[in-house]
């Protein structure tokens, strides 16, 4: 299946998604952001026991109709001029930035946390969700231009890097030894919640 005919087949869900995000965000905007990265252990209705890739077991508690999406490879040649991506980086010693990985976003999240902000996946590296402007291929791998927010920027995307986009998922996905992505909210007690969860499928792990 292209990336063009999946995108399609997740908006709906997706769009949904967003709503149940926004109001989330609204109501829990005093808590503390974890974005937990590691691997099913247990579903227990809506308890979700992770171990995370730091080895720590961790509990998340699911909100009501929290939904899930899973990761779908994708390549280079599915970039296109004005896709709205998400790409994490890490300064070069020679200067700009190179990606550590590259998530095409479907329609239904376009413009979604526009901007370039500080990540968590390796230390120093850099989220940045933006437009594509254009991608310049060469023997060592390709360079692309975006833009977000009146700014641009180049970010070199070497051969082998990680390249994905976003498929349908259902709770079925989310079983013991699962791979996940999932961005939590800390509560003042220490308690982690979520509304949606990305798992790996199909042998694609969330590279996020």
């Amino acid at each position: 299946m292209t990336v063009s005919r999946l995108n399609k087949a997740i908006t709906g869900t997706l769009a949904g998604l967003l709503l149940t995000i926004g109001a989330m965000g609204a109501a829990q905007a005093a808590d503390q952001t974890v974005r937990v990265r590691g691997t099913v252990t247990a579903l227990s209705g809506n308890e979700l026991q992770v171990k995370s890739r730091e080895g720590q077991p961790l509990t998340i508690k699911l909100a009501d109709g929290w939904a899930v999406s899973a990761v779908q490879r994708a390549s280079m040649n599915d970039i296109k001029p004005g896709d709205f991506v998400g790409i994490a980086s890490l300064p070069k010693a020679e200067g700009g930035d190179g990606a550590l990985e590259v998530l095409i976003f479907p329609p239904a999240l376009r413009g979604r946390g526009e901007g370039s902000y500080g990540w968590d996946l390796k230390p120093n590296s850099t989220m940045t969700n933006a437009t594509v402007g254009d991608a310049v291929k060469s023997v060592n791998g390709s360079v692309v231009t975006v833009n977000y927010h009146g700014q641009e920027k180049k970010i070199s995307i070497p051969n082998g890097t990680p390249v994905v986009t976003l498929a349908p998922a259902t709770a079925e996905d989310v079983k013991p030894g699962t791979v996940v992505f999932i961005p939590t909210q800390k509560d003042a007690a220490g308690g982690l919640s979520a509304a949606q969860l990305i798992v790996g499928k199909n042998g694609v792990v969330p590279p996020m």
